[in-house]
């Protein structure tokens, strides 16, 4: 039987996570001023994939779970990222 153990994550962890957060946002709202032309949605999923990746890794204790966890949420995201890379191409080339 395995043991859980509690991961206490100190605050300054969480503040310097929310202000890495307030920051993309801010360099979401300064990138979309300009037109990047078919880059704009690109730059902003970059963005957002960053954003999620610190909310799953610090908010959710991802980075605390086991490999098996780490790996099936991986396979999820990609097949997720899969379909939407295609609904782009399609939407692209009509």
């Amino acid at each position: 039987m395995s043991e859980e153990h509690a991961h206490i994550v100190p605050y300054k962890t969480f503040v310097i996570v929310w202000i890495g957060l307030l920051i993309l946002t801010g360099i979401t709202i300064a990138v979309a001023q300009y037109d990047l032309g078919a880059m704009n949605i690109w730059v902003a999923l970059g963005i957002a994939t960053l954003k999620s990746g610190l909310v799953i890794a610090i908010f959710m204790h991802m980075k605390y779970e086991s490999i098996l966890f780490k790996l099936s949420l991986l396979s999820a995201l990609s097949i997720l990222a899969i379909f939407i890379g295609f609904t782009f191409l399609d939407v692209l080339y009509r």
